[in-house]
């Protein structure tokens, strides 16, 4: 997106948080698999243009840090761990998971500065995800339907689109795409419903299904009379999506998006789908057909929305009424908190 393009004409609406790319919202942020940092290793790598080092003491936890020493600004990731401390490779310097340094080999006395910005890690569905400060108010988030349940965890190729993550955030409740884009003759019903925090928000969209086509009829047949589907925005950076809620035949099926900026322009989205694990032969491969039909329906929708949000210089300047979805989740956003990764404007 060039937000220099027809500015005499078509004003670009500069938003507090919303389409901001001077700002990263606190939040959950995936780094890497999990697979990839085991006991006793550590990697480093550029998130939301951070540089951060992750490592996994003996102890098997995982800590985060500010990737570069701060005695010359040797990149922490070419050290090594020591117990759970890492040790950087140039001079040796110790530090803790809290960012601390514990040891210098050449003297006793640790300079006051001799310190680090540490970061909250979580690990779940097979990722290793940081918050970008020292202790998060909450886990990386869930479905309430999966909550204190094993659940199997399955991810995608991770794409990018060339437009900011909040953009494709609201693909899901854009109603009026479904008909025009879809070709799904649906009418919705909108619910909300926000946490204390202000950080989690849930849009319920609900109604009866069509019967104007074969395509639909049919699946009225099959499905039932009416639909749900619900999306959770945590953080504004990550997106829970539920869809086949109260319909005969199938359970629900969970899928998430969780979204990095790479640069300005440039967004990696990561796509999980998630399933109750169920026991036995049967159960595994009642679980496996879940995930696959949770993945059909994903590579069902993503093809054209695509060809939308890699071409779109987004302007809200002329919303009507069914956009009214759209318009209460920028205001959610513009209500998130900056990071301390947030750009710092002179």
């Amino acid at each position: 997106m060039n937000e220099s393009q027809n500015q005499n004409t078509q004003p670009l609406l500069k938003m507090k948080i919303f389409n901001n790319w001077d700002v990263v919202a606190e939040g959950w942020y995936i780094a890497c698999l999990s697979r990839e940092v085991p006991v006793g290793k550590v990697k480093s790598l550029t998130l939301c243009g951070q540089r951060i080092v992750i490592f996994r003491g003996q102890d098997g936890k995982l800590r985060a840090l500010d990737a570069y020493c701060p005695h010359l600004g040797t990149d922490l990731g070419i050290g090594r761990v020591d117990g759970n401390f890492i040790r950087c490779f140039f001079h040796h310097w110790a530090f803790d998971g809290d960012g601390k340094c514990q040891d210098i080999p050449c003297q006793s006395a640790l300079p006051e500065k001799a310190k680090l910005q540490s970061y909250a890690t979580d690990e779940k569905y097979n990722f290793i995800w940081i918050y970008p400060d020292t202790k998060a108010p909450h886990n990386v988030p869930e479905f309430d339907e999966l909550k204190g349940k094993s659940i199997v965890a399955k991810h995608d190729k991770a794409f990018e689109r060339s437009c900011h993550h909040h953009i494709c955030m609201m693909n899901g409740i854009d109603a009026q795409h479904l008909q025009t884009v879809h070709k799904l003759n649906i009418k919705m019903n909108l619910s909300l419903q926000q946490n204390t925090s202000g950080t989690i928000i849930d849009f319920t969209l609900s109604g009866e299904f069509p019967q104007s086509t074969p395509r639909e009829r049919l699946g009225r047949k099959i499905l039932g009379d009416y639909y749900e589907y619900t999306m959770r925005y945590a953080d504004g950076c990550i997106g829970l999506l539920t869809i086949m809620k109260n319909v005969r035949l199938l359970p629900p099926l969970h899928m998430i998006y969780a979204y990095t900026l790479i640069e300005p322009g440039r967004t990696r989205i990561q796509p999980i789908y998630v399933a109750k694990k169920r026991k036995g032969l049967l159960g595994a491969l009642v679980t496996h057909v879940l995930l696959l039909l949770t993945q059909l329906a994903y590579y069902f929708l993503r093809g054209e929305d695509g060809m939308i949000y890699d071409n779109i210089r987004y302007n809200p300047n002329a919303l009507i009424s069914i956009d009214e979805p759209l318009i209460q989740y920028m205001n959610y956003v513009n209500k998130l908190k900056p990071s301390v990764w947030t750009k710092k404007v002179l």
